[in-house]
């Protein structure tokens, strides 16, 4: 039970490091003043799509798992990492042109783009054998409410904590990847 509970604390960490990504960016669009009910509808998508590349990515690293064993275990330490070390250097060279409209296609890429590094971060979960449904429900719960909260914010704070939150989610991902590595 310690053990569930210990993956459960763990796996909720890295769900949250992965919805900064989708708060920092729902920051700004939240100056886009948009409806409730688009607001509702966008962190929907996104909580999808953390459902859905996570999963893709789980599935692809128990394969890798089965075939490569340990090797499989520091590669999936290294490549979270990798996109700690890629979201921290991106949050302090965030440009502040003006963000895609969230809707219909706009909507999908937005929503693809920001849950990529969650198929990167399922990837390695694959590989070290983490609960697949647990994992998936916490990332796609934790970034829904991370954009719902990040749309909210934006729209009375504007983009002042955009940056930061996206390095804080990077060195989560960062302690994760060494807590492969080294233990």
């Amino acid at each position: 039970m310690g053990a569930f509970i210990g993956e459960i604390i763990a796996l909720s960490m890295m769900a949250l490091a992965l919805g900064m990504d989708a708060f920092s960016v729902a920051l700004g669009m939240g100056l886009l003043r948009l409806r409730l009910r688009q607001m509702v509808y966008i962190g929907l998508t996104i909580g999808l799509f953390h459902i859905l590349m996570p999963l893709a990515g789980m599935t692809v690293g128990r394969l890798l798992s089965r075939e490569f064993g340990s090797v499989a275990t520091y590669a999936g330490g290294a490549l979270l990492l990798w996109l700690g070390g890629q979201m921290i250097i991106a949050s302090f060279r965030r440009d502040d042109g003006s963000p895609l409209f969230p809707r219909g296609v706009g909507l999908l890429f937005f929503a693809f783009s920001v849950s990529l590094d969650s198929f990167s971060v399922g990837l390695s979960l694959g590989i070290f054998g983490a609960r697949t449904m647990v994992a998936i429900l916490l990332f796609g719960l934790f970034s829904m409410v991370l954009t719902w909260v990040g749309l909210f914010v934006g729209r009375h704070f504007q983009q002042w904590l955009g940056s930061y939150s996206e390095a804080l989610g990077g060195s989560i991902l960062l302690a994760f990847g060494l807590k492969l590595l080294f233990l």
